[in-house]
């Protein structure tokens, strides 16, 4: 078993990506925690995020309050709502399981923040299955890497790494960047093509589909033709997509590449790997599933949940005015705000969100409610992009309730 990051005697796994790496060190300098032994940017961004440790402070309509009468007032607030929102979901299992059993009981129509990032994997997961992979897999079996329109490593600086691409003895000789630009440093010890494409991912990978497939295709692509000859020949081939990096309509892409894996499937050994499910959107996307046998994107009542992966997208609900509340979460960094001020919305954040609610001009008509990030001053568990569940260990102890104690409260308080 992989060691977890330490603070003192204190065990750590960062929750700032989906990955959930462990293996460095975190140190405290000058009261602060600072990442050694990596210069991974988002856990280094995710650690200064919360490096403030003023005094935590709920509020209503921006006067400051106790949490005892905000949670009164978010309760009062949220039963007078004929349709609710709770948006972000940006929480860990504890959290979101509190939160389901809350929107149960007023109604709610629930997406996370990056819910059409997710929304792309789940149409095609739907409609026709997939083969999917694990870190260890990749980092035990993969002796063929394919990158398809994303360097995977600007929003996962970590995922090379954790794939063992980093060691001599990987089993993985060749990394291939389809449709997009590769990063600038890769391994020294293997094959790092690029290959362009036509500008149209869709396209090329119908092209690769078939070169795959037939073999053989009019006025075909020669390092399109080159590549599908080398998954053929793969023992293991893995095909790493991004969901926030995928085309409009990506749920197509993400078809197209899962039956390149399936026809591959046939003669030899494929899977595909998807990057996304940060900031606990898979986790969400988990726990819905598993306690309604529905996924995000559905209002929940007890006698029939309705799910609509279109009419129910957050965003859009909030831009047609379906909604007449949000409760939104988000425990991981302040600065990711709702993105509406003009609505009753009850917040739950770290304590650095309440003064930029009110920096924004968006106090008013809000309750704000601090809560502790899992992985940093809580202890929890997320699900990691592959489906693993990892546990999360606090690294400090702020004082804090989780999500989960105020979602608890609420449905408490709730008349």
């Amino acid at each position: 078993m992989a060691q977890r990051l330490r603070v003192g005697s204190v065990e750590w796994t960062c929750p700032f990506c989906s990955l959930l790496c462990d293996g460095f060190a975190l140190a405290s300098r000058e009261g602060a925690l600072v990442l050694d032994g990596s210069d991974c940017p988002r856990a280094r961004a995710g650690l200064v995020a919360h490096q403030s440790r003023g005094q935590p402070e709920a509020f209503v309509d921006g006067a400051v309050a106790s949490l005892e009468a905000g949670l009164a007032e978010a309760a009062r607030r949220l039963a007078q709502w004929r349709q609710p929102l709770f948006g972000g979901l940006g929480t860990d299992l504890a959290g979101v399981r509190a939160l389901f059993r809350l929107a149960l009981r007023t109604g709610a129509i629930c997406d996370h923040a990056d819910g059409e990032a997710l929304a792309a994997g789940l149409r095609a997961l739907q409609d026709r299955g997939q083969f999917h992979t694990t870190l260890a897999e990749i980092r035990a079996r993969a002796d063929l890497l394919v990158c398809v329109g994303t360097d995977a490593v600007t929003h996962y600086p970590e995922f090379f790494r954790r794939c063992g691409l980093d060691r001599d003895d990987t089993p993985c000789r060749r990394l291939v960047f389809l449709g997009a630009e590769p990063p600038t440093q890769l391994p020294a010890h293997m094959e790092t093509p690029r290959i362009a494409g036509s500008g149209d991912l869709l396209a090329d990978l119908q092209q690769l589909a078939t070169l795959v497939g037939a073999a053989t295709c009019r006025h075909a692509d020669q390092e399109l033709a080159g590549l599908a000859q080398a998954l053929r020949a793969a023992r293991y081939a893995v095909l790493v997509w991004e969901a926030a990096a995928l085309p409009r309509q990506g749920a197509l892409a993400v078809e197209m590449l899962h039956r390149i894996v399936m026809l591959l499937n046939r003669e030899t050994r494929a899977a595909s790997f998807a990057l996304g499910g940060s900031d606990g959107a898979a986790t969400a996307q988990q726990a819905f599933t598993w306690l309604s046998g529905l996924p995000l994107r559905t209002r929940l009542q007890a006698a029939d949940p309705e799910h609509d992966p279109v009419r129910f997208a957050g965003e859009r609900l909030l831009a047609d005015g379906a909604v007449d509340g949000l409760l939104w979460t988000w425990s991981w960094t302040p600065e990711r705000l709702p993105s509406v001020a003009d609505l009753p919305r009850v917040v739950l954040g770290p304590p650095g969100m309440g003064p930029r609610l009110r920096q924004a001009g968006a106090a008013r008509d809000c309750v704000f409610l601090p809560v502790a990030t899992p992985g940093l001053n809580a202890a929890g568990h997320l699900f990691r992009t592959d489906g693993t569940v990892v546990p999360l260990v606090a690294a400090r102890d702020d004082a804090l309730p989780g999500v989960d104690r105020v979602a608890a409260s609420l449905l408490e308080a709730l008349p």
